[in-house]
């Protein structure tokens, strides 16, 4: 039975969103379905979100705010940065089986001819260049950096690398003809090598 009260029923209507849009895509996204699967009436979704983007657009802010602090944690961890690459290279895997990708990507398409998801859009990905950079920042100050790329640049490149992996996993693309998931692991390897690198060149007082 739904929760009455209209926070909950909000939170009810976006999972049961994302449950719809990871079942049949966002071309797929019926209203009624999600009413449905809520278990709350149809009129509620026009008054929490006001229109089907609408809360399309509160899903997808929904899931990558909360990925992203799941992002946050992990890299703000102790943990060796090759390694924190591979474990993103874990959560990507997570993602797709979420939908959370596909919705992702989709919105991406969308947003190509309406600004107004191309803006909401921007906003996410903001926020995963931000928390890059600031890794990147983090890894100069320990490592001497990634001459020649600024920290913004790499967040970048780093942003690119997973987004264009992304596209082609959703295309059907298999590992042998494009092995989007093996090279992003092997990036993490690159990493592994700079860090040790960095670490063997480091006098052995600084080692403790």
């Amino acid at each position: 039975m739904a929760r009455a009260d209209g926070a909950a029923t909000r939170v009810d209507l976006l999972d049961a969103a994302a449950q719809v849009i990871s079942d049949h895509g966002y071309s797929g996204l019926s209203t009624r379905l999600v009413a449905e699967t809520a278990e709350v009436p149809l009129s509620q979704i026009h008054y929490h979100f006001g229109s089907k983007l609408d809360l399309v657009l509160a899903v997808l802010d929904k899931q990558n705010r909360t990925l992203l602090e799941r992002q946050r944690v992990m890299f703000s961890s102790e943990t060796p940065l090759w390694l924190q690459w591979d474990q993103a290279c874990d959560f990507l895997e997570d993602d797709l089986r979420s939908g959370y990708v596909r919705l992702l990507h989709e919105m991406i398409a969308a947003g190509w001819s309406d600004e107004r998801i191309a803006s909401a859009v921007r906003s996410q990905m903001d926020g995963w260049h931000g928390l890059l950079a600031d890794v990147a920042r983090r890894a100069t100050e320990e490592l001497g950096g990634f001459h020649p790329f600024t920290a913004e640049e790499y967040a970048t490149l780093a942003v690119s690398a997973f987004l264009g992996a992304e596209q082609l996993i959703l295309l059907g693309f298999d590992e042998e003809t494009m092995p989007a998931r093996s090279a992003l692991r092997k990036i993490g390897r690159l990493l592994k090598r700079i860090e040790e690198r960095d670490h063997e060149a480091l006098p052995s007082s600084a080692l403790g």
